[in-house]
């Protein structure tokens, strides 16, 4: 398979790799295509059902995301909600056009931080151990997630039959189970998990909206007795001024950061640890794709979207390898918007069992977090170093995304690059720094607290290295002087 060379990932990338892994392992593309559903579909339906969203537009605009982030990236890259301005607009029952403000403000700004570069700087300057703490971080958000909103709720019976601890547990043994039928080679379990267990969720679903037909027994907001097939009727919304001042400074700001450094910077770097044979996004160009999906959606009620370091995950976890397992979530998500009653899909998400997407969600967040084991060997880009020159450059660096692991890497038949060695001191603080990224992020839940904490405590593990070169630096000065002085005494 021929790689583009990552100076030129602007331009579209070969679709070889999609194919050839759709080609080679379908299944297993159409199983991680659905490892992101656990984060996805619970916030989803609650927009819903406070009328924050369109869920129709939603399928839409999203579906039409994945489908060109898998063409263009080539890669599993997820498009999930903006968890932040989900948070708020589910907790203050939001307009749809308070809710689009938000995510049309932070497209804007996350644009503005593409087209100049901010971005690209951003991702080359941020240390390796504040990013991987924030990827941990995220990782174990994510676990809590799942107990905390999606299992502790249940009961051993209750609150159903189909859904309740029980089969939590079970799927939570199927999901151990599929470990020891995972390929050594390429990571991928010869059993489909996340097909299977949506396809149980989704039977469990349909099953309990018959019996509630079969009973009559609606409520005032149950959709189940719509009508399954509607054709999508696009509708601009009307933002008023006081709608994106609402939406801007009371979600909006909250979420930027979130956006820049998960959705962006950790997913750059994740990407590069997961698929190392392939070149990893930029930065700006991440930052283009959220723009583009906010700025066509939003003014149509879509939900505001971005990318992520979870989802990502998750996808590789179930078996993601390409582009070609989004592409086929996407032109489902656009079908089911496009033709399908979106009261009813409401209905059969709503029912979906919350013990099998508390496992999903905490298989994804276990494998988010798994990244940091490789702070301090070549799990880290900052790790590799030319073995002639012992020093790494940007380009190196970028040139490395297209290797594979190992002990030793070649550039094309330039110098051979090896891992650093790092004394025990050197570890010991690399790992401190992740370490205090990933408590401010899990004790304030904010990934702004956790990168500011992080880097604090990585500028301060520097000071002695930046005084011993001040040192060095004043004596080689005074020495100079000296002997400028002695030459001139001479003469």
């Amino acid at each position: 398979m021929r790689v583009p060379h990552p100076r030129c990932r602007l331009s579209f990338p070969s679709q070889s790799h999609n194919l050839h892994t759709l080609r080679s392992q379908p299944i297993a593309e159409v199983s991680g295509a659905l490892g992101d559903l656990g984060t996805l579909l619970p916030i989803l339906v609650a927009l819903t059902l406070t009328s924050s969203i369109s869920l129709s537009s939603t399928l839409v605009f999203t579906g039409l995301a994945n489908i060109l982030t898998g063409l263009f990236f080539g890669i599993p890259l997820p498009v999930q909600p903006m968890k932040a301005i989900a948070a708020v607009a589910i907790s203050r029952k939001f307009s749809q056009e308070e809710t689009a403000s938000a995510g049309l403000f932070v497209a804007a700004v996350i644009g503005g931080f593409s087209v100049t570069g901010l971005l690209d700087w951003i991702g080359r300057i941020v240390p390796i151990p504040v990013v991987k703490g924030i990827q941990v971080g995220a990782g174990l958000s994510l676990v809590l997630s799942a107990g905390q909103s999606l299992l502790q709720p249940l009961g051993w019976l209750t609150p159903s039959v189909g859904d309740n601890l029980l089969w939590a547990l079970g799927a939570l043994i199927f999901l151990l189970a599929t470990y020891a039928t995972t390929s050594r080679r390429d990571g991928i379990s010869r059993i489909p998990y996340a097909l299977i267990t949506f396809l149980i969720g989704l039977v469990i679903a349909i099953l309990a909206i018959s019996k509630t037909s079969q009973t009559g027994s609606y409520d005032h907001n149950d959709h189940a007795s719509q009508p399954l097939f509607a054709l999508w009727r696009p509708s601009a919304l009307h933002i008023t001024t006081d709608n994106f001042r609402t939406g801007s400074l009371t979600a909006g700001v909250g979420q930027l950061p979130l956006t820049t450094l998960n959705s962006i910077i950790a997913v750059t770097h994740l990407s590069h640890e997961l698929l190392p044979a392939l070149p990893a996004p930029q930065p700006s160009a991440l930052g283009f794709s959220i723009t583009l999906v906010n700025l066509l959606g939003c003014p149509f009620g879509a939900m505001p979207a971005c990318h992520g370091s979870g989802g990502l995950a998750g996808q590789h976890r179930f078996g993601a390898r390409s582009g070609a397992s989004i592409i086929m979530l996407g032109l489902t998500k656009l079908v089911l918007g496009l033709c399908f009653n979106g009261k009813l899909l409401v209905s059969v998400l709503e029912r979906f069992p919350k013990a099998i997407l508390g496992i999903m969600v905490l298989a994804a967040g276990v494998e988010l977090a798994k990244v940091g084991e490789g702070l301090n060997n070549e799990g880290a880009r900052d790790m590799w170093e030319k073995a002639s020159t012992q020093e790494t450059t940007s380009d190196d660096l970028l040139a490395e995304e297209q290797s594979s692991s190992g002990a030793q890497k070649t550039d094309g038949g330039k110098d051979a690059r090896t891992v650093k060695i790092l004394d025990p001191q050197e570890r010991k603080q690399r790992w401190m720094v992740m370490m205090i990224t990933i408590a401010g992020l899990l004790a304030f839940k904010n990934d702004a607290v956790g990168f500011l904490a992080g880097l604090a405590a990585h500028m301060s593990a520097r000071i002695p290295e930046l005084s011993n070169r001040w040192d060095r630096s004043s004596r080689h000065s005074l020495r100079r002087d000296d002997d400028e002085r002695t030459g001139l005494l001479e003469a």
